[in-house]
């Protein structure tokens, strides 16, 4: 017992003597004020542990006072999460305190006054992506010694305060991507020798960019892109540079004039130097091929990669300054034959065009009766209703409200990674709520990286479709050049790929699968989707990107059909332009240009298929690969898909499932469907109208018809509708189908008394060459 008690002793004295321990009755009220005003999780900072050794981001010295605190990583309970605040006041009880960070955590609102009377010893503050707003108070020069001040990516406004000077100290300064105005001074830096990197990108700062940020002796990296900067750059003869390797970014701003030699001369120590997007102007005095600079979209003479020349002459003639703007007598030369090439190829092009436009009113004069016919026949959708004509055209953004960029950063956290769902093809989307509470999804595309009209292409869609089962678009912004947003309502089942398994509600219980009932529920959804875009516009549209990731569900599991930015018009025979027939080369492949699936809504049906089997076997990733696993992995489970066979699908089911014989026939037709989805040749698929009817009534595919057309239908005839064909006699086998094509797998002959599939869904057999 003795020795128990000095080994409890010697404990303590060492935790003590390690700083693990806090000291401080002051310090420990000032947490427990923090913990409480920002809501903090009992995990990360427990009640009754040692705040030194045992909370999350605090650190202490060797006499028990804490002297760090980093809050990322760190989460508000939920019911901080719904109201939360800048509530930082116990910070001002941390008399020793150096450093703190938090940097992606939540802290809506002004940086308050009181902030910049923290211990005047504070010497690092991090508030990057904490969705801070207001104007940066002057308070903060009162912190003498800080060596580092991180307020990026924030909604903060207004000027930069001059008090900003006194931070003599100070070696990194980040204010980029914020909302900052007005111009800065040009001795603002001449007291902050010190510094070694300047961010100000992004944000609102207009007139000249200060002279003073150029004579700095320590500085190794500048960045002011992205700014409303003009005038001529500042005089260089006082650069007194200690370090070389100095990067700088001056692009996407209103600089202009010409580059001056002593800038040239300075260059020759930069890393990499980028001007790109001015209006500079002249001779560039440096090489313009040098990889370690940009200069493109600039008005300098005979560069490809410069603004036109009409685009130059109206920036300077706006704010009357002179333009040199001569082309030498070479470039002359080139337009020359460029317009030479331009007029010759127009004239080819256009007798060419006049010959097809002939030869066509010539065959229609010939066809006019059976052109009579045919449109008769167009008139009518396979089910016998009137069709809906429309065509694709590109309208006036008028879908949903318009959201300013502000009310989105806002509702983004100022787009923190955090709230990163995912990096999309189309865009980056993230988590957010408006300001009256509504959580939604934000899409945020960069105009550099994808096609200029995939945004247009959605909201052209949505301004014409409403359907029940397409996401809710609530609204867009479209100010910005460089980017756009769109506004979804959030899924709270987020989409297929992460809702087919899922935690429970207990952790205990590990991952949970959804039951059959809802998986057949969401294969029925999308194909209604898929319905509404191949039949009700003319000529169809065409999904293109079917995968789970592309099925989102609600609260109550309604499919909801997302990633909508690759829908076009079909192109195919029925709906392609008599020029696009006769340039039109034949494919075997169901590929477009690299990188762009085939306009067709066979591709659709072929990538439905492929869900389809995610659904039956549980196996993910499967319907958003086209890899060489992929197709080995499709080729080994269509193998045990066969409508002789039911008990062979056993083998290729989820095995979280619970299924019941007449679930288990469910199961096998649903495999059946999706084999005939998989149907090496695009035209032998069937259509959505079909596999939608067939889902939902999963049963007639692979039980016998007892009642013939004429008892169902009311006699035979000629033109039968398509409810006939696909819930007829099924006379069509799979014997009959499989006439003359790859033999059955298992190298058997066809039962005479085999169960009978309607001719849309039955599948060919199918070999290697079932993918495209």
């Amino acid at each position: 017992m003795p020795l128990l008690v000095i080994l409890l002793a010697l404990t303590a004295f060492l935790r003590v003597s390690a700083g693990q321990t806090i000291s401080s009755s002051t310090d420990l009220a000032a947490l427990y004020s923090l913990r409480a005003s920002l809501s903090l999780r009992a995990r990360d900072w427990p009640r009754g542990a040692d705040p030194c050794s045992s909370w999350t981001g605090v650190a202490c010295d060797a006499s028990g006072h804490v002297i760090s605190l980093n809050l990322h990583g760190l989460r508000r309970t939920r019911l901080g999460r719904m109201n939360p605040r800048f509530a930082v006041d116990g910070l001002n009880n941390l008399s020793f305190l150096t450093s703190f960070n938090a940097t992606g955590f939540s802290l809506p609102g002004p940086i308050p006054f009181s902030f910049g009377r923290l211990n005047p010893e504070l010497t690092v503050v991090d508030l990057s992506h904490a969705s801070v707003s207001g104007e940066i108070p002057s308070s903060l020069g009162n912190l003498s010694l800080l060596v580092s001040l991180d307020l990026s990516s924030n909604l903060l406004n207004g000027s930069l305060p001059d008090s900003l000077k006194n931070l003599k100290s100070l070696k990194n300064l980040n204010f980029g991507s914020n909302l900052l105005t007005g111009s800065i001074k040009g001795e603002f830096f001449s007291s902050l020798l010190k510094l070694e990197s300047v961010a100000l990108s992004r944000n609102k700062f207009s007139g000249l960019i200060p002279g003073s940020v150029f004579s700095l002796p320590e500085i190794k990296f500048l960045d002011v892109s992205y700014n409303n900067f003009t005038g001529n750059l500042p005089d260089f003869s006082v650069a007194n540079f200690s370090h070389t390797g100095i990067e700088v970014d001056l692009s996407h701003n209103l600089l202009y004039g010409s580059i001056t030699a002593q800038f040239s001369i300075m260059s020759s120590r930069f890393n990499f130097v980028d001007i790109s997007n001015n209006y500079f102007q002249g001779s560039a005095p440096f090489d313009k091929n040098s990889r370690h600079l940009s200069i493109a979209s600039n008005c300098f003479l005979n560069d490809s990669s410069q603004r036109s020349t009409t685009e130059c002459e109206q920036f300077y003639r706006e704010r009357g300054i002179p333009y040199d703007g001569k082309v030498n007598s070479k470039s002359k030369k080139t337009w020359k034959y460029i317009l030479i090439a331009v007029v010759c190829g127009t004239a080819l092009l256009v007798f060419i065009l006049t010959s097809i436009v002939l030869f066509i009113l010539k065959c229609r004069v010939h066809s006019a009766g059976q052109e009579m016919n045919v449109d008769a026949v167009a008139t009518y959708t396979p089910d016998g209703g009137p069709a809906q004509p429309s065509q694709l055209s590109f309208k006036s953004p008028t879908t949903g409200e318009v959201f300013t960029y502000e009310q989105l950063a806002f509702a983004t956290s100022n787009f923190s990674e955090d709230n990163l769902i995912k990096q999309g093809h189309s865009g980056d989307l993230y988590n957010g709520v408006l300001e009256d509470g509504s959580p939604v999804v934000v899409k945020r595309i960069d105009m550099n990286n994808v096609r200029k009209e995939d945004y247009l292409v959605e909201l052209d869609l949505f301004g014409r479709s409403s359907h029940e089962r397409l996401i809710s678009l609530l609204g867009h912004c479209l100010q910005n050049e460089n980017e756009k947003f769109l506004v979804y309502k959030q899924m709270p089942h987020r989409d297929l790929s992460n809702a087919l398994y899922r935690k429970a509600e207990s952790e205990d219980d590990g991952l949970q699968s959804l039951d059959w009932i809802t998986r057949l529920k969401i294969a029925i959804g999308v194909a209604e989707a898929l319905c509404h875009l191949h039949f009700e516009f003319t000529p169809p549209l065409v999904h293109r990107d079917i995968q789970a990731s592309s099925i989102l569900l609600d609260d109550k599991f309604e499919v909801r059909l997302g990633s909508l930015s690759y829908v076009c018009a079909e192109e195919g025979d029925d709906h392609q332009s008599v020029i696009s027939r006769l340039f039109r080369f034949s494919q075997t492949s169901e590929q477009n240009a690299p990188g762009l699936p085939v306009a067709s809504c066979s591709y659709d049906i072929y990538c439905f298929g492929k869900v389809l089997l995610e659904l039956v076997t549980g196996k993910l990733g499967i319907s958003a690969s086209n890899g060489a696993s992929t197709n080995d992995w499709l080729e080994q489970t269509l193998r045990y898909i066969d409508i002789n066979k039911k008990d062979l699908i056993t083998k290729i089911i989820d095995p979280s499932l619970i299924i019941y014989e007449d679930l288990l026939e469910e199961v096998w037709a649903m495999s059946i469907i999706a084999r005939s989805c998989l149907n090496p040749k695009p035209s032998k698929r069937p259509n959505m109208k079909f596999i939608r009817k067939a889902l939902e009534n999963p049963l007639k595919v692979v039980r016998e018809d007892s009642n013939s057309d004429s008892a169902r239908f009311g006699g035979s005839s000629s033109r039968r509708s398509w409810n006939a064909s696909f819930f007829g006699s099924w006379r069509h086998s799979l014997r009959d189908i499989a006439s003359g094509s790859v033999p059955p797998r298992n190298g058997g002959e066809f039962s005479s008394s085999r169960r009978r599939l309607p001719k849309e869904i039955a599948p060919e057999p199918i070999g290697m060459e079932y993918l495209d």
